[in-house]
């Protein structure tokens, strides 16, 4: 294989690998980006067979050809060479030489037999603007569960009917679900568990691909398709049943707090401040016309922040991970934040509020002991 390709698209295209490349492995050719160069274009292929991207530039091809070579050292490599085309021939020995003005490197590759094959896209069930999958993963990314024994919520519940598309997540502490309207065919269907690692590498391409680009989205048995730009990102599902949520959602909050959700934010944020490290509690206060968000630790101090509110129940004082409520707070854009509550034992509800909501966004946090 003989090829010459330009450093920025190289770099541009190693760069979008570098999330899917397995790091720490014990199969080294998923350390390794495979390289197919054929009619003029050079493909890029990263797998860790969990997730795989396939991404393409344009290449002057001289021979036909496929090889892998370390993804990593290619990137940190390339990355400093000058803006220039480069001349890369991988030999039958796997090796793979490089030459960009006076700059000459020899890598050492591994076979292209021993790379994974990614399964094929199907026809797509659905497309839709990478903006509005973009947004629905930044509302709801955040309230993924860590803990990898508890599988089915290490991703988010990906739901697609006729009129609309949403996410849904939880760690079983809070849950967020958000749901944007769009118009697709009248037989649109589908409900798939999608992993953490596919929702960030999802927010790198629409980043890198601009959020007017659309997205082309497919699905098998076992594996999520989604392509845009002439990129295209796979992921094997999730196994296992996501929780019922709409049971954990309230059916109804007897008071709603509302205020600007900015000032809300920057309170919380400084009480927190003076919460303990690992449970972020901070006590809520709220009466008719304001609300206050409280903290202390006895060895370094208290905290305090009153806001008002426009608030008419009767006074409530509940307990929530300080962390949780910043969550929301910075991933809503609306000028005002409302708080539903019932009483101080049950959940409460953050909720965007305003005129220009066009959208479902709500998010469910348990109270805490204080």
């Amino acid at each position: 294989m003989e090829f010459s390709v330009s450093k920025p698209d190289l770099v541009r295209e190693l760069g979008l690998s570098q999330g899917v490349v397995e790091k720490r492995t014990t199969i080294p050719i998923l350390s390794n980006v495979l390289l197919e160069a054929a009619d003029d274009r050079l493909t890029l292929t990263a797998t860790d067979l969990e997730l795989g991207i396939r991404c393409s530039c344009p290449a002057q091809v001289k021979k036909p050809g496929s090889g892998t070579i370390p993804a990593r050292r290619l990137l940190d490599y390339v990355r400093l060479l000058p803006d220039a085309d480069i001349q890369v021939k991988v030999g039958d020995n796997h090796w793979a030489s490089l030459v960009c003005g006076r700059s000459r490197t020899r890598m050492a590759g591994m076979s292209r037999e021993s790379f994974p094959e990614l399964p094929q896209m199907p026809d797509p069930i659905a497309e839709f603007p990478a903006k509005v999958l973009s947004a629905l993963i930044d509302k709801t990314i955040f309230a993924i569960s860590t803990e990898e024994s508890r599988f089915t919520l290490n991703g988010a519940q990906l739901i697609l009917r006729p009129t609309s598309m949403a996410l849904v997540a939880t760690d079983g502490h809070r849950l967020a679900l958000a749901e944007q309207p769009i118009e697709f065919a009248a037989d649109t269907s589908f409900r798939g568990l999608l992993p953490r690692k596919a929702m960030t590498e999802i927010k790198s391409l629409v980043s890198e691909s601009g959020a007017d680009t659309m997205i082309q989205f497919a699905a098998t048995e076992n594996h999520l398709f989604f392509r845009l730009a002439g990129r295209l990102l796979i992921s094997r599902k999730l196994t296992g049943n996501f929780p019922d949520y709409d049971r954990v959602l309230p059916k109804e909050q007897a008071h709603a707090l509302s205020m600007p959700r900015e000032d809300l934010r920057a309170a919380i944020e400084r009480v927190a401040q003076f919460a303990d490290e690992r449970s972020r509690a901070i006590r809520v206060q709220v009466a008719p016309g304001e609300l206050k968000v409280h903290s202390s630790l006895s060895e370094t101090g208290e905290s305090e922040e009153t806001l008002p509110a426009v608030f008419d129940g009767p006074a409530i004082e509940i307990g929530f991970n300080a962390q949780y409520l910043i969550d929301f707070l910075r991933a809503s854009q609306e000028a005002e934040a409302t708080l539903l509550l019932r009483d101080s034992v049950s959940a409460g509800e953050l909720r965007p509020s305003g005129e220009s909501v066009n959208y479902i966004y709500r998010y469910v946090v348990m109270p805490m002991r204080i």
